[in-house]
């Protein structure tokens, strides 16, 4: 049952002696619930992480962890009979646009580090899956997913089709003639298959 509402919880001590129960004492608490502050950005970015793991997860991807923080990618996506390396990172809000960091501390990300950059705008719920190729060599990626027109990473929204084929199947300029993975629940914005709630082809 509900407890009335004006009413006190109660903690109640009790001792049992044998099959008795005696009731010792009886005192009124108040309950205080405290706010929890906001996230650090090792927090944000562990989130941002398990969101990636959950989605993939979600779509069927076979997903490993690597042990500790040594490495430059965070997960390990399964990819024919090995695995792709992925950064995962935060987009934040910048003027117009969204923006993540295209390496670790003042050191960018090459072919030697990662396969991809799997960026999340928070705010949106939108994910990028950026292959490397797309970005060695930059120090960051902007993100436009409500601006008109072809921007540089825009093919590249929801985009994990990517993680389910081999490079030569993803097209000419990352833009493919065919959907790259029919299995997947999710086109990407630049697959021959989406249809927009306009009504209009592939943005």
């Amino acid at each position: 049952m509900g407890q009335k509402p004006g009413t006190w919880n109660r903690t109640v001590n009790l001792i049992a002696t044998g099959n008795r129960v005696r009731i010792m004492n009886e005192t009124a608490e108040v309950i205080t619930i405290h706010a929890v502050r906001y996230p650090d950005p090792k927090r944000r970015g562990e989130a941002t992480e398990a969101e990636f793991i959950a989605r993939a997860a979600a779509y069927n991807f076979r997903l490993a962890k690597p042990w500790g923080d040594s490495d430059s990618y965070d997960v390990l996506v399964g990819m024919g009979p090995g695995f792709w390396r992925v950064q995962v990172k935060r987009a934040t809000h910048d003027r117009r646009e969204y923006v993540t960091k295209a390496g670790g501390g003042s050191r960018l990300y090459t072919k030697d580090d990662i396969d991809f950059i799997a960026a999340h705008v928070t705010v949106e719920n939108i994910w990028y899956i950026v292959p490397i190729e797309a970005f060695e060599g930059r120090s960051s990626l902007q993100f436009n997913p409500h601006t008109r027109g072809r921007r540089r990473y825009e093919k590249y929204r929801e985009a994990w089709c990517l993680l389910a084929c081999p490079p030569k199947a993803r097209g000419w300029k990352d833009i493919p003639a065919v959907c790259r993975c029919k299995a997947l629940p999710v086109r990407c914005a630049v697959c021959p298959n989406r249809v927009e709630r306009t009504g209009e082809g592939p943005t």
